[in-house]
Formats: structure tokens, C-alpha cells, sequence
């Protein structure tokens, strides 16, 4: 979005790319008009037209779609992960405010029919397992979990990552970390799953 000047074009087009990456078409008038102010369909065109300009997005037998999809058919197939931020309980991942911005990713991993995402990781509680400070982690979302996967969980507010154990009577996330102060976290069945880590990645994708 880099050549994108006017506030509302931002917008409109994260909505689009957000909504086409994860559930597979475009958002409507009436949704580009909720995150823009705009107050009638004309101002929801006008903006799709800008981006048309912009070469960001192509209208297909009206239906919208994004440009970089038709330039990587030659090539390696990918989709767009949204890197989010700091997740609060209860808020949607993939909510607008959360998305940093997107990472084109191999359909290998991020396979399609599911939705994906990234977060930072911070401190050493998982650095023999692979996941030091600073990585990024793509993540499968979903609501559940088995034995030795590695989860994205959310604890007061906070998402962290450990390894997912299920007993009889609690939900067990353990570290695997060279700092001994990092305990096993104890959690009735109710714990919130926010995904599965796929796959961990260097930050410098993004640098």
C-alpha cells in the first residue's frame, strides 16, 4: 500500500485484501462504506476504481479479485497472511486493528480452506523448540488442539506459545526453554486454543 496517499483508499483496500485472502471474495459496498465513512455506493466505487488505477485490484466479470494473484500464476502460488499484533480476549484475530500487514506465503504451507495468521515471537520459553525471540510464527487458526502441538493460547489477555498437553482433568502448556524459571502453565478444559504453529519463520521476511 505503499503507493497509496489518500487515508480512506488504505482502508478500503486492507478490508479487500483481508476479506479475499481468508474468506475467499470481496467485501461489499456497504462494508468498504463502514471502514471508510463513506455514505452511499457511488463513494465505495470511486475508491475501487482508485485502486483499479493503482493496479492493486482487477474487476473480473464483476467480481473482485487481487492483482497479485493474476502476476503469481507463472510462478509460485501464494497467499497473503496478515501479521497481526497483540491479541486481546474475546477480539477477533484478524480484526483491522491487529493487522501489522500481509506476508505472501507458499500455498505448501498456508494451504487453502483455512485461515492463517502470524505473530512475533517474544522471550526464550520456547528456544529449544526452535522459536527464539523476534521469529515469526505462521498459524493455522482453530479452536483446538492435540497432544504436542505447538499452540497459540491466550492467558490473561496475552497469547502465548507452548506445547499443548490435555490430561483427564487440565490443560497443560509447557515450555521447552534453556531458562528453567519457565513453568508448566496449569488450565482447566476451557483453555482458549487461538491456532497451531505451522510453521516458524525468520523476522527478516519482513525487514
Amino acid at each position: 500500500m505503499t503507493n497509496l496517499t489518500n487515508e480512506k483508499d488504505k482502508k478500503a483496500f486492507a478490508l479487500i485484501r483481508n476479506k479475499i485472502t481468508n474468506y475467499g471474495k470481496a467485501p461489499s459496498l456497504r462494508e468498504i462504506n463502514e471502514v471508510t465513512g463513506g455514505k452511499s455506493p457511488r463513494s465505495a466505487s470511486l475508491i475501487i476504481d482508485r485502486l483499479i488505477k493503482a493496479g492493486l485490484i482487477i474487476k473480473k466479470e464483476r467480481e473482485i479479485i487481487l492483482a497479485n494473484t493474476i502476476k503469481s500464476v507463472n510462478s509460485v502460488n501464494t497467499i497473503d497472511v496478515p501479521l497481526v499484533g497483540a491479541i486481546s480476549c474475546g477480539a477477533p484475530i484478524l480484526a483491522e486493528e491487529n493487522i501489522e500487514t500481509y506476508i505472501p506465503v507458499s500455498t505448501s504451507l498456508a494451504k487453502k480452506g483455512s485461515i492463517y495468521f502470524m505473530l512475533r515471537a517474544t522471550g526464550n520459553s520456547m528456544n529449544l523448540a526452535g522459536i527464539n525471540n523476534g521469529d515469526l510464527l505462521l498459524i493455522k487458526q482453530q479452536p483446538t488442539a492435540e497432544n504436542g502441538d505447538r499452540v497459540v493460547a491466550l492467558i490473561n489477555d496475552e497469547a502465548t506459545v507452548k506445547f499443548f498437553e490435555r490430561t483427564n482433568d487440565a490443560v497443560v502448556l509447557r515450555p521447552r526453554s534453556t531458562d528453567n524459571t519457565h513453568r508448566p502453565i496449569i488450565l482447566t478444559n476451557n483453555c482458549i486454543i487461538q491456532g497451531v504453529v505451522i510453521a516458524v519463520l525468520p523476522d527478516d521476511i519482513i525487514k
